[in-house]
């Protein structure tokens, strides 16, 4: 990791916000500056690390601030709309970014990013690099966290119970977990830990795997909502086939539950972050699970079919609208973004949660030594990853589908088509009237 953090380059940064230089002597050019971020609590790890870097870099102490991730928006627009003005750069969740730009509680970023090549736009992953940054055709974040789910499950649990193979569609895996979970779950062993928190990057995540899988999408290609498509509901109903034979109670699941479910060997699979592959091999991490877990694609219509991401959650930095220090979270943004820095993040121990965002931290050779089976999977992103929409009211359109999929799920209303039809109306208002 020294050495990786010993060629990263500021060269992309300048003393005046929106030019590039030439030189490379920005270490003590922020000497007594500060620099405030606020982040979700996922990313703490994440946080420690970059504020240690970039102090050392160029002398400006960083203050990290962590909330819950389903609360960075709006404490960050809270701020910025009561004058506190606290934070100068967040990392918030993609979706949110119209919602933001809408509000003006975040600064547009075209002008700055058109004018500092060694961003590298080409670089980031181009199924991510559109809904993480762009709002319409303006720029307002770029890509941090790149945050896909793969299908996790534990080999020994397999084993014993007669697989030879994860699945590969979503038929095989709910007939996995129900075999599992009836062998097993007087023991306290179930097939699966589902997200099922009324979250949009809970339980909305395990909507969103489902209908990547089956080759769905939110929208159709003139950017029209179509959440009541065949595909959607087949998400929907493949969801539901799963909920009674998942870790009690998938309504309360939510990444902590999960996870500790998984870290203790008491599930056999778990939809997931590929972060989730370093903390299982991590002995500080008190994983049980270490040199047992595997990790493939998320599961398909049919088997055969070409695996497809899921962009569930993914978060990207932004410059606070009303921030006196432009200059220099511009200058952080630009260093944090880099390939560099996200590829040592993607092995840094203790674990700091990021996944890949650029092509060439996807492809960095540390990466491929040390996790190659998480390094393949995240190839899946590389084209066709299914994002959620952006834009004004997107933030509300991801609540309204998760309300109406939870309501679903606790016996309420009618069929996954009328549910869904439900939604579709309500998409229409806020996202096309």
């Amino acid at each position: 990791m020294a050495a990786v953090l010993t060629a990263i380059s500021l060269t992309a940064c300048s003393s005046d916000a929106g030019a590039g230089t030439e030189g490379d002597a920005l270490a003590g050019d922020y000497e007594g500056e500060e620099l405030n971020i606020l982040l979700n609590a996922s990313h703490e790890g994440a946080g420690e690390w970059l504020s240690e870097e970039f102090e050392a870099e160029t002398g400006a102490q960083v203050n990290v601030t962590t909330v819950p991730y389903d609360e960075i928006a709006s404490q960050l627009t809270l701020d910025q709309q009561s004058g506190a003005n606290t934070y100068d750069v967040s990392a918030p969740w993609y979706v949110s970014l119209g919602d933001l730009a809408d509000d003006g509680s975040i600064q547009p970023l075209t002008e700055y990013v058109e004018s500092t090549p060694e961003i590298d736009v080409e670089d980031f992953i181009p199924s991510i690099w559109e809904p993480y940054a762009l709002v319409g055709e303006e720029i307002y974040g770029l890509p941090f966290d790149g945050d896909i789910h793969a299908l996790f499950y534990n080999e020994a649990i397999l084993e014993r119970n007669g697989f030879d193979e994860p699945p590969a569609t979503w038929d095989e895996y709910a007939e996995q977990v129900r075999t599992i979970t009836e062998n097993e779950s007087a023991d306290g062993v179930y097939g699966a830990a589902v997200f099922g928190e009324q979250s949009p990057l809970i339980l909305g995540a395990s909507f969103a795997n489902r209908l990547a899988g089956f080759g769905g999408d939110f929208l159709d290609e003139e950017g029209q909502p179509q959440i009541n498509s065949s595909e959607a509901v087949a998400s929907l109903e493949a969801l539901e086939d799963i909920w009674d034979d998942a870790l009690p109670t998938p309504a309360e699941t939510d990444f902590g539950a999960g996870n500790s479910a998984w870290f203790a060997g008491n599930v056999a699979f778990i939809e997931n972050w590929t972060d989730l592959g370093v903390r299982s091999q991590d002995p500080e991490s008190g994983s049980e699970v270490a040199d047992v877990w595997g990790v493939t694609y998320l599961p398909r219509t049919e088997a055969g079919e070409s695996p497809r991401a899921s962009l569930v959650a993914g978060f990207s930095w932004v410059v606070a609208g009303n921030t006196e220090r432009t200059d220099l979270a511009n200058q952080f943004i630009t260093w944090a973004s880099t390939a560099e820095v996200n590829a040592a993040l993607l092995t840094a121990l203790p674990p700091t949660g990021i996944d890949p965002n650029r092509i060439t931290s996807l492809e960095d050779e540390q990466y491929g030594t040390d996790f190659p089976e998480l390094q393949n999977v995240n190839a899946s992103t590389l084209d066709g990853a299914l994002a959620w929409p952006t834009g004004t009211n997107a933030t509300e359109a991801a609540q309204v589908l998760t309300d109406e999929i939870a309501a679903h799920l606790a016996g309420q209303g009618d069929s996954a088509q009328a549910t869904l039809d439900t939604v579709q109306s309500e998409w229409e208002r806020l996202l096309v009237d």
